[in-house]
């Protein structure tokens, strides 16, 4: 659903929009069998059925013999990672079970990235829309735009100096947005680089003299070939042991996928460390947000944002901006002007009511 009204910036719309849009189209994309492919194909003999064997290697895992990554295919190993678990080792195998949580996870992460979205729609209450009065659309008859802008600049100035709580509570939903990419990319750090980090010294190593036969280091995050084990009774009624190669497509899928989201996640975490910079500064610096507007709205006199600016709160500059995001430009310069001379002929601005004994005191 498009959504004309703004009322956040487009970095956080990254975050909240095009981020769920992502994670929910990889979501859909691994769980659609037809258009990936099945998720494990096992090599298999007579004595077990494919369908039996497939279903039981997917539900209980795959594994991967971690010395035969270091080894050279074709001639020590068949494939990475596939050798004999028995002569290697119990120690060095290596499960490979997150395949089966890929869905589900990054369901999940589109729900982390969409709450801080959910929480500021709540928190806006759609102050926005109600002020804009359809004044987004400059072709309206005199009257109608004289009442409007009337309404508009009267809520203004009863409520000046009192959306330092609303802006604030934006600026927490940003922070939450850094938080939530910081977190997920220490997760997925710990999940896959962990592990990575000490194996690629090995490999780096083991392999420094020969460097075209080095091994891709995503096939150890996301192995193509790995093993299952399948036992069953005999004629005999002894316990048989089945070896079999699997091979995972998806992992193919997964990979490409988590790379992407990696350096995806690089991007957001720098401009949003850079926007919350900025949201600091516009804190404390009045003089910066004199600067902003007049940057980003040419038309409104200059004389009149120093005016509103000395006069109100960062709130209130905050409810303004996004309102010049929204409203005509021709009518956002006339409420900015006639509210900066309501408060040049008024040095002393009271609410009236008990907001505006609040403020005396």
């Amino acid at each position: 659903q498009v959504n004309h009204v703004k009322t956040d910036s487009s970095i956080f719309r990254l975050h909240t929009n095009a981020t769920v849009i992502l994670l929910v189209t990889f979501s859909i994309a691994v769980t659609t069998r037809q258009y990936v492919g099945n998720p494990i194909d096992c090599v298999h003999t007579r004595d077990i059925p494919e369908d039996v064997l497939n279903t039981y290697c997917w539900i209980h895992s795959t594994y991967t013999v971690v010395d035969a990554f270091m080894k050279k295919q074709g001639q020590e190993v068949p494939f990475p990672g596939v050798d004999n678990s028995q002569r290697s080792g119990a120690l060095t195998i290596r499960h490979t079970k997150y395949y089966q949580w890929v869905a589900f996870t990054l369901f999940f992460q589109a729900i982390l990235f969409y709450t801080p979205r959910w929480l500021w729609k709540s928190w806006e209450g759609g102050k926005i829309h109600a002020l804009m009065m359809d004044l987004d659309i400059g072709i309206c008859s005199e009257i109608e735009k004289k009442q409007k802008k009337k309404l508009l600049l009267d809520y203004l100035w009863d409520n000046l100096r009192y959306h330092n709580w609303w802006a604030y509570r934006y600026y927490v939903c940003e922070f939450l947005s850094l938080c939530n990419v910081i977190g997920q990319m220490f997760l997925m750090n710990r999940f896959f680089d962990g592990e990575f980090m000490t194996f690629g010294l090995d490999v780096i190593t083991h392999m420094e003299a020969d460097q075209e036969d080095r091994m891709d280091p995503m096939i150890y995050i996301f192995p193509r070939m790995t093993k299952c084990t399948f036992y069953k009774y005999g004629v005999s009624g002894e316990v048989e042991r089945h070896d079999a190669i699997c091979i995972l497509p998806l992992n193919v899928v997964n990979e490409k996928i988590y790379i992407f989201l990696w350096f995806w996640f690089i991007i957001l975490t720098i401009l949003t460390t850079l926007t919350i910079f900025y949201r600091i500064i516009i804190i404390f610096s009045p003089r910066m947000r004199v600067y902003l507007l007049r940057l980003r709205f040419r038309l409104v006199r200059r004389d009149a944002i120093e005016i509103i600016v000395r006069r109100s709160k960062m709130g209130d500059w905050f409810l303004l901006y996004r309102l010049g995001e929204n409203l005509d430009s021709i009518i956002f310069r006339d409420v900015m002007q006639d509210l900066a001379n309501r408060l040049h002929n008024n040095q002393h601005h009271r609410v009236p009511g008990m907001k505006g004994e609040i403020q005396d005191a």
